[in-house]
C-alpha cells in the first residue's frame, strides 16, 4: 500500500511538469465584456488575453493635436461603420500622444464594437495566426503596434509587410493596423545608404537599399505627423491636467515650476505635462492633509 502511494504521489508530480508543456485553455475569449486585449505567447502557443483594466482616457484630453485627431477618428469611424478605411502610421515626436490618441479611440468606439488587440514587435511574425482567429468575428478590430522600430532582417518587418500587402492568406475586412513610431520610415538610415543614389539628369533614384527601408512605411495608407509642442501648448496640457487632479487654475508661480519641470527634462511633450501636473497636485495635496 505504502509503495503504491509513492507510486501515485510520483504520478502525480509527472503530470504536473507536463501540464506547464502545455497551453491553457485560452480558447474562450469574451469579446463583449472586453474591448481591449493583448497577444501572449506561452511555450510557443500563441493566445488572445484580455485586459481588465485598459487605460481609460478620452479625446478631450488630448491638447494640441486637434488636425491629427480629426484624421484618425475620421478613419476610426468609417471603420467602426463597416466603409472602406486605411491603416495608420503615427510617427514624430516622443510624448505627443500617439500611443493615447488609439487608446482614446477606442474608448470612444468600443460600444459600436472596436476592438483592439496589442501586439509586441517580436510578436509580428504571429499576425497572421491573429487574424485567423479574429477574421469571422463581427466586431472591428484594431491591431496596435506601439513603438516600432526595425532592423531589415527582423522576422517581424517582413511579417508586418506582408499583412499590410493584404496578402490572400492574411487580408480580412474587418482589421487594420495601427502603428506608431518615432521614426517615419522605421527602419535606421545611414549615410552609407545613400552612396548607391543614382543621378539622371535632373532624376534622381534612390538606392535599392533606400527603397527597402521606406517601402514599409508607404504601405500604412494613412501617415499621421506629429510634432514637438511649443510652450504655450505645453503649458494649455499641464493647466488641464492640473484641473482634472483638483488643483486651481495655474498661477504665476505653477506655471514657472511648469517650465522648470520641462527644462529638466528636456522636452515639452504632453507627457511631462501631465507627469508634472501629477507631482504638483500629489505633492500640494499631501502636505495638506499633514496641515
Amino acid at each position: 500500500m505504502e509503495k503504491w502511494e509513492q507510486l501515485c504521489e510520483r504520478a502525480e508530480k509527472v503530470l504536473e511538469r507536463l501540464e506547464c508543456l502545455f497551453p491553457n485553455d485560452h480558447s474562450k475569449i469574451d469579446w463583449h465584456a472586453h474591448a481591449a486585449f493583448r497577444w501572449r505567447k506561452q511555450n510557443n502557443y500563441g493566445y488572445i488575453q484580455s485586459i481588465a483594466h485598459p487605460h481609460q482616457i478620452s479625446l478631450d484630453a488630448l491638447w494640441g493635436i486637434d488636425d491629427q485627431k480629426a484624421r484618425v477618428e475620421q478613419n476610426t469611424r468609417q471603420f467602426v461603420q463597416g466603409f472602406s478605411a486605411n491603416n495608420v502610421l503615427l510617427t514624430g515626436a516622443r510624448g505627443t500622444g500617439k500611443s493615447s490618441l488609439i487608446k482614446a479611440l477606442l474608448n470612444r468606439y468600443a460600444s459600436a464594437g472596436l476592438r483592439l488587440i496589442e501586439v509586441e514587435k517580436h510578436h509580428l511574425v504571429d499576425l497572421h495566426d491573429i487574424v485567423e482567429i479574429i477574421y469571422k468575428r463581427p466586431e472591428r478590430f484594431i491591431l496596435f503596434c506601439d513603438d516600432l522600430s526595425f532592423e531589415t532582417d527582423e522576422p517581424g518587418y517582413k511579417a508586418l509587410k506582408v499583412v499590410l500587402d493584404g496578402s490572400v492568406a492574411t487580408t480580412s475586412d474587418n482589421v487594420l493596423i495601427y502603428a506608431t513610431s518615432n521614426r517615419r520610415h522605421m527602419v535606421p538610415e545611414y549615410m552609407r545608404d545613400n552612396l548607391a543614389t543614382k543621378h539622371l539628369g535632373e532624376e534622381v533614384h534612390p538606392s535599392e537599399t533606400i527603397e527597402e527601408k521606406i517601402s514599409l512605411s508607404e504601405r500604412f495608407g494613412l501617415w499621421v505627423s506629429f510634432y514637438p509642442f511649443d510652450q504655450k501648448q505645453y503649458l494649455d496640457i499641464a493647466r488641464y491636467w492640473l484641473i482634472d487632479y483638483g488643483m486651481t487654475e495655474m498661477t504665476a508661480e505653477i506655471r514657472q515650476e511648469a517650465l522648470q519641470w520641462a527644462l529638466e527634462r528636456g522636452s515639452r511633450s504632453g507627457r511631462v505635462a501631465w507627469q508634472f501636473a501629477k507631482d504638483f497636485a500629489g505633492r500640494h495635496k499631501s502636505l495638506e492633509s499633514l496641515g
